[in-house]
């Protein structure tokens, strides 16, 4: 087992690019393990995911890759290309805050894949405006914070909830069926950092009540959109989507129960693969590296 390092970069498109980046990790003895690369052709735009060998993962003796002085390195290549860059270590585990409100299916999924071994990461909070969620999250011995939100008290709910998210140094918040509109102040505090579930096969239904929407338009396929939040409701960066087949047959119960699997599984893949580093967002589109 070897601890890794992940290199994500997006820029302008021009040839050599790739090779430019591959040869100065093979000048610093970089082990590539994986390389992807995308072009958008009609934006002009090149995004490329690189993850090295850095060390051994129980940190004996032995080789080791110098991550710092490889950055100082790359940051002239970066700035002649006019990169946007991330370079993060695998052994840092990203610090996730999970939110939810009375519908507990996909906070109990992602804290089981936890516990279990599927999301590299620490799960030190979980905050609800309901109460319901409680053993839940003391089962699994993870710090519950009950802030009640109205209308009335919605700033003052944001406040204690950044203050909790910064007490426990939060890099990820999770809506896990958070039913709940998040203030653009507090949006703009964690920028493509905050990924929510839509129960709905977004830009289709949006709002509070897609299934009854989608029941009521006779639709024959509905589906679960995981997408970055940002400051206009359920219009940020989609990471991940799926449907299911469903029939006049179906009631409005019936799509809510199967839309709950799908739920689950579109939110789990995009927490994952947001910690493993395989996103790169621009504009309203994502990137996400096989």
């Amino acid at each position: 087992m070897t601890d890794t390092a992940v290199l994500l970069i997006d820029c302008p498109d021009r040839t050599g690019l790739v090779a430019r980046v591959a040869g100065l990790l093979y000048e610093h003895g970089a082990n590539i393990l994986h390389a992807d690369q995308h072009q958008d052709h009609e934006e002009g735009l090149f995004f490329m995911r690189v993850e090295w060998a850095v060390g051994p993962a129980d940190g004996r003796s032995g080789w080791a890759f110098d991550l710092e002085k490889f950055k100082a390195a790359f940051a002239p290549l970066a700035r002649e290309l006019n990169m946007r860059w991330q370079l993060t270590a695998g052994g840092e585990r990203p610090r996730v805050a999970l939110f939810c409100s009375q519908h507990l299916h996909c906070v109990a999924d992602l804290l089981y894949r936890w516990r279990a071994g599927e999301l590299v990461c620490e799960i030190p909070l979980v905050i609800s405006n309901h109460r319901n969620v409680e053993d839940m999250v003391g089962f699994y011995g993870v710090e519950f914070a009950h802030v009640p939100v109205s209308a009335a008290t919605r700033a003052e709910a944001e406040a204690r909830q950044l203050k909790l998210l910064a007490q426990h140094r939060i890099d990820l918040v999770v809506l896990a069926r958070y039913m709940q509109i998040l203030s653009p102040q507090f949006v703009e505090q964690y920028p493509a950092r905050i990924i929510n579930v839509h129960h709905s096969f977004l830009p289709a239904f949006t709002g509070a009540r897609p299934y009854h929407a989608a029941h009521a338009r006779g639709v024959k396929l509905i589906g679960a959109t995981s997408h970055y939040a940002t400051e206009v409701l359920d219009d940020g960066p989609i990471i991940e989507q799926d449907v299911v087949r469903i029939s006049h047959r179906d009631q409005v119960e019936d799509l809510v129960s199967k839309g709950r699997d799908l739920e689950r599984v579109v939110l789990s893949r995009a927490v994952r693969w947001h910690l493993e580093r395989r996103i790169l967002c621009y504009g309203k589109k994502t990137v996400v590296f096989d």
